[in-house]
């Protein structure tokens, strides 16, 4: 999970000098949240076009060089003609790191990072748009496109997509007399929480931390229920929060989700107690392990249906260059990272859904365990969606606030998002 952001104007040379000052805004604004991280600058060697060396920056440290991830890297630049130097940074230090390479001029030529990040990248000046690159985005998915897009430009392409779902111990359903098959909408997923807990077991668990992780977890109910992110404290947004809000009074969840993490909530369904637990596609290899039988279905809508559920997952980007001849050869890098081959190998090894019909199509054919995920993904939807932009982590943070008020107690759920839409409306001005 996790994301932010929106866009800016012209790419050319001549309009550096106004890039730059774009990236030292942001820049300030990070220092002002504690999110720099200093880095040193990078030379980068090799001549612009054909040849020489093309820098990678990615999010996945825990891949080495001995790596799929790698080779595939590597594999991309001999087809190009030309050595990548790869580097890869946690996710937290990614975006800081590359709002200070723009701005002293030595941004990597291929930048991989999370779907919500490119809405603050581009509205700094830092990425290039598809057409500058002539990418060819025509095969992508446009829901899961969404998010790397903004003023009608798109800066990137989806490398794979994660999201939502919910697990289910199919032993205890069972012994509550549940049938997953009636799970269909709020109500008929309340009344399994209601069997399950007079069994004596316990209903469901997710992550309502007062962190983007609680947002991430609250959006399918609160798109679920019909809710839109400008206006917080509509009915449907209301209805969304006492829904989690009822669970906990009527014990069909626990109290410890006001700090769970996606981590901890699954370590509580992990112990086999739990009827459900909403969380995501990273979680397989995790739910083979646990020793008991499980199910997936979609989040369910309020009067049924998949809901929407946010996206997760990374974009590959191209800065902005002194010298555009370099696009041609990054162009190549983009198109061979996200060509159909690849795509397969790729999402494989990231845990992700692809974002092509085609290759989704190919995942499910060799596991058809990820048929759930497919359609959950297909209905998905970014959070900087709807040119949102960076004005969503604005409306984000009053959100989760507002779900902590409700599930602690300390306001109702209207109060609650009441004070939340303030809160945003006064902060999107």
């Amino acid at each position: 999970m996790k994301r932010k952001r929106n866009l800016v104007k012209g790419w050319a040379v001549k309009q550096t000098a106004s890039r730059r000052r774009a990236v030292g805004v942001a820049l300030v604004a990070l220092v002002a949240a504690g999110a720099l991280v200093a880095c040193s600058s990078e030379d980068k060697t090799g001549a612009s076009g054909d040849g020489g060396t093309y820098t990678i920056w990615d999010p996945y440290p825990q891949f080495d060089d001995s790596s799929n991830w790698v080779k595939l890297l590597n594999d991309c630049g001999s087809k190009a003609g030309v050595t990548v130097k790869r580097t890869a940074f946690d996710t937290s230090d990614l975006t800081s790191k590359t709002l200070l390479a723009a701005q002293q001029g030595n941004a990597p030529d291929v930048l991989i990072v999370d779907n919500p990040v490119i809405s603050t990248l581009a509205e700094a000046g830092v990425l290039t748009t598809s057409d500058d690159i002539k990418l060819d985005t025509s095969a992508i998915d446009p829901n899961l496109l969404g998010a790397g897009q903004s003023g009608g430009k798109t800066f990137g392409i989806p490398i794979g997509a994660n999201t939502l779902a919910l697990y289910y111990n199919k032993t205890v359903l069972t012994a509550a007399g549940v049938d997953i098959a009636s799970v269909k909408d709020w109500a008929s997923l309340t009344a399994a929480l209601a069997k399950v807990t007079a069994a004596g077991k316990k209903g469901i668990t997710f992550s309502a931390i007062g962190t983007e992780e609680g947002s991430f977890q609250f959006l399918p109910w609160f798109w679920g229920s019909g809710a839109n992110l400008t206006k917080l404290d509509s009915p449907e947004a209301v209805s969304a929060l006492s829904l989690w809000t009822d669970w906990l009074k009527k014990g069909y969840a626990p109290n410890s989700v006001i700090n769970n993490t996606q981590t901890t909530s699954w370590q509580e369904f992990a112990t086999g107690q739990y009827a459900f637990a909403e969380n995501g596609t990273w979680q397989l290899a995790n739910a083979k392990k646990t020793g008991f039988e499980y199910g997936i279905i979609a989040v369910p809508g309020i009067s049924g249906g998949t809901a929407a559920a946010p996206t997760g997952g990374e974009f590959v980007s191209v800065p902005v260059q002194k010298s555009t001849a370099r696009y041609a050869v990054s162009q190549k890098l983009v198109a061979c990272l996200t060509d159909t081959d690849n795509s397969l190998a790729t999402t494989t090894t990231l845990s992700y859904i692809a974002p092509t019909a085609a290759v989704q199509a190919k995942q499910v054919a060799a596991n058809p365990e990820l048929k759930v995920w497919v359609d959950a993904v297909k209905a998905a939807k970014g959070r900087t969606g709807d040119n949102l932009g960076t004005k969503y982590p604005k409306i984000s943070q009053p959100m989760w606030t507002a779900v902590q008020a409700a599930l602690s107690g300390s306001a109702s759920p209207q109060a609650a998002l009441a004070t939340a839409q303030t809160a945003a409306a006064a902060a999107t001005k």
